[in-house]
């Protein structure tokens, strides 16, 4: 395990530090030698690394959100609140919708089904839009209009709401009774608890490095482990409770931020070096679950498919930024900004060929073709047009 620990570090360096010299995101180098040392390419990595892959990426994730938390300010929320809300539903629903409709002419799908596919294709990938966000906050790349706050924080809502709704799905294939108005509304009672629980765990932190002290290192370990906890307790009320552990991560820094700001900034400035090798864990073992002979086998009929849930998408996300008073060039980078995939596709894509579902492959191909086409596609467009489409700024939100 500690030698693919140091194989996954040095090439995921090394291919970061060559794509950056082209102005290309490092995380597309990351998300490429994941895919060539993983089991489906050369299969270099360790068994042992493998089986721990789900908690080192969620720990790398958990980074990644308090980074973003600890740079939203309560103002940035408020002037895009319900901007980001429809951000949060609106782009997902109608590509999932899109999707719905034209899988069946493609695969032969029945519409169950291609609602499983439609739902999993749907959601927006955080792991590679947080990132791209935090670097365009701290170049003051759209700040001013609060641009990256409200994506941070739609990308988050996203995820939630397209699970909900793949879930429902999956539980309707099932045949088991499914009570949807009620699955439709844990997706606000998800997302409700999981800011309120965040924020109550926000407080509790701040109180406690006020009455102890310690030291930036120590509160940043500590916040990282509530993190944790706030995500294993998510999966543990799974059915019981709907609870977003996602913005409740992201809470914590929000919090932390409002009641402090040189806390806020420590423990920010100890992340953002924790960062460098979690990103390179994030990506590279997020590579080395895809399946390239998988993803091969969706062909033609899967871009075509992965095209049309795009258009949907980016049709979705220019309407829902349409009363925040952005001006074109702002809008089209927002569309931008939703179009990468990874995390979820990834995560339970292989659901439904586990569960039997009748077109479990098809849809697993197409789950990881769209890794493969939109993760990297997304990335380098959201490099270059925050370059092109943002105005820059000297204030922070």
């Amino acid at each position: 395990m500690a030698l693919s620990l140091a194989l996954v570090i040095f090439l995921g360096l090394l291919l970061d530090n060559l794509l950056s010299r082209i102005r290309v995101p490092g995380l597309v180098g990351m998300l490429a030698v994941g895919m060539a040392l993983g089991p489906h390419g050369m299969d270099l990595l360790s068994p042992a690394l493998l089986d721990v892959s789900y908690d080192l990426r969620m720990i790398a994730f958990i980074v990644i959100l308090l980074r973003a938390g600890l740079k939203i300010r309560r103002q940035a929320i408020n002037r895009m609140g319900k901007t980001a809300l429809l951000m949060s539903f609106v782009p997902s629903t109608l590509e999932g919708l899109a999707i719905t409709l034209f899988a069946p002419l493609f695969f032969g799908m029945t519409y169950t089904e291609s609602a499983m596919l439609g739902f999993i294709i749907a959601a927006v990938s955080p792991a590679v839009v947080v990132p791209s966000m935090l670097k365009a906050m701290e170049k003051g790349r759209g700040t001013d209009k609060g641009i990256p706050s409200m994506i941070l924080a739609s990308s988050s809502l996203d995820n939630a709401y397209v699970i909900v709704v793949f879930s429902t799905v999956m539980g309707m294939y099932g045949g088991g009774p499914v009570n949807i108005p009620m699955r439709i509304m844990e997706i606000p009672v998800s997302i409700v608890s999981g800011v309120l629980l965040g924020g109550v765990i926000g407080i509790g932190l701040q109180g406690l490095f006020r009455a102890y002290a310690p030291r930036a290192t120590k509160k940043t370990i500590i916040v990282i482990g509530a993190g944790v906890a706030l995500l294993a307790l998510e999966q543990s009320l799974k059915g019981i409770v709907p609870l977003s552990g996602l913005l409740g991560v992201m809470a914590i820094g929000l919090v932390i931020l409002e009641r402090s700001e040189e806390t806020a900034h420590a423990i920010s400035n100890k992340l953002a070096k924790i960062w460098v090798p979690a990103e390179i864990l994030l990506f590279v073992l997020v590579g080395a679950q895809v399946n390239v002979g998988v993803a091969l086998e969706a062909g033609l009929a899967g871009l075509g498919i992965i095209s049309a849930g795009l258009l949907a998408r980016s049709i979705g996300t220019y309407l829902s930024v349409q009363a925040a008073g952005l001006n074109r060039k702002e809008r089209l980078f927002c569309v931008i900004s939703y179009i990468p995939k990874a995390t979820v596709q990834a995560a339970i894509g292989a659901i439904p060929l586990s569960a039997g579902v009748r077109g479990g492959e098809i849809i697993l191909a197409v789950a990881v073709l769209s890794i493969l086409v939109t993760a990297p596609l997304g990335a380098i467009g959201i490099s270059i047009s925050s370059r092109a489409l943002l105005s820059k700024s000297l204030s922070g939100e």
